[in-house]
C-alpha cells in the first residue's frame, strides 16, 4: 500500500507569493540610486505636524493641512505623514552638506475619488552639494526612467509649479497607445 500523504499540511521549504510589483519597483529605484552614491534614509509613518508641514514651509492656512486632506492622530498633534519629505527634513537636521539621500515609502492622503487612492508609495531623493547642477539632475532622471522603462522610452519635461522649489518640472514618457503618461514631479533648488 502507497503511504498517505497530508494535503492540508505542507511540508514543503519553498517560499510561498511572490514580491508585490510595487515593492519590486520601490526596491529597483532604490537599488540604482544606492549604486549611485545615495544613502537610504527611513522615518515614522505617522509624524509631527512640525517635520510634515512646519519645516517644509506649508502655512497653517495651506488647504492640504485641512482634515478633508490629512488624516490627523492625537488630536491633529500627529498625522499620517502626507508624503516621505518629513524623512528629507530628520536627514538634513542629523547630516551635514554634502550629502545625497533617499526615502521611500507609504503616504497617505484624503482623497476620495475614483483616481486616487488614500494610501500611495513614494521615493524621495536629496542631493546637497556645491557642485550640482539642473542638467547632472536631469541626467539622472534619465538614468533612472531608461533603467525602469528601456533606453528607447521617449521622454519629456515640462516646467511646473511647486510652492516650495524652483526650478520644477513634471516628466512624462510616451506610452504605447501614443499619449504622454506622467511619471513624476522633480522638484529643485539650485542657487
Amino acid at each position: 500500500m502507497s503511504e498517505r500523504k497530508d494535503i492540508i499540511f505542507s511540508h514543503s521549504k519553498n517560499p510561498i507569493g511572490n514580491p508585490h510589483p510595487i515593492n519590486n519597483m520601490k526596491n529597483h529605484i532604490m537599488c540604482l540610486l544606492n549604486d549611485l552614491g545615495f544613502e537610504t534614509i527611513t522615518g515614522p509613518e505617522i509624524e509631527s505636524e512640525e517635520n510634515n508641514f512646519d519645516l517644509l514651509n506649508i502655512k497653517k492656512s495651506h488647504p492640504a493641512r485641512q482634515m478633508h486632506d490629512t488624516f490627523y492622530v492625537e488630536e491633529k498633534s500627529k498625522v499620517l505623514r502626507t508624503h516621505t519629505s518629513p524623512v528629507q527634513i530628520r536627514g538634513m537636521l542629523q547630516n551635514e552638506p554634502p550629502f545625497a539621500f533617499i526615502s521611500g515609502g507609504k503616504v497617505f492622503r484624503k482623497d476620495d475619488d475614483s483616481t486616487h487612492l488614500p494610501m500611495f508609495h513614494q521615493i524621495e531623493g536629496m542631493l546637497v552639494n556645491d557642485s550640482v547642477n539642473f542638467a547632472q539632475l536631469k541626467d539622472l532622471i534619465y538614468k533612472i526612467i531608461f533603467s525602469l522603462f528601456g533606453e528607447k522610452t521617449e521622454i519629456r519635461f515640462r516646467p511646473s509649479y511647486f510652492p516650495f522649489t524652483e526650478p520644477s518640472a513634471e516628466v512624462d514618457i510616451l506610452s504605447n497607445n501614443g499619449n504622454w503618461l506622467e511619471i513624476l514631479g522633480w522638484e529643485s533648488l539650485i542657487q
